[in-house]
């Protein structure tokens, strides 16, 4: 696959902007977005896809975090957004590691279930 893209390049594009608007808009990680559709629609294999989107997401997430610093109706606490980070960054490192030895069809389907629960929590959670 190196070198030449396995869909045409406005698939990418498109995605990417949709990716961008809903991760910007509803502050969810554009892995929701980038994994699936990588999986479903392009193909990729699982591993493939979440490593794709974990590259997207740096740039991505530093845009959006800058607009939402700028805006002075949005209190963001420096020790909560660090604290937050040396957890993740732990994290993040054992759960590539656990990524690369876990099949990828046992991802996939760890994804989605992540994802139906984190939506059924936002469906049937209180409004406040």
């Amino acid at each position: 696959m190196a070198g030449q893209l396995p869909n045409p390049v406005w698939v990418f594009v498109v995605l990417g902007v949709c990716a961008g608007v809903l991760s910007g808009t509803l502050g969810i990680g554009s892995g929701t977005i980038i994994v699936p559709v990588l999986v479903l629609v392009c193909s990729f294999e699982q591993k493939c896809a979440q490593g794709t989107a974990l590259a997207a997401m740096v740039p991505m997430a530093l845009v959006a975090a800058f607009q939402y610093w700028r805006n002075p109706d949005i209190e963001m606490n420096a020790a909560v957004i660090g604290l937050i980070i040396c957890g993740a960054l732990v994290g993040v490192l054992v759960g590539a590691e656990l990524a690369s030895r876990l099949p990828s069809h046992v991802l996939r389907r760890v994804f989605g279930v992540v994802l139906m629960i984190a939506a059924f929590k936002m469906l049937i959670g209180s409004s406040g």
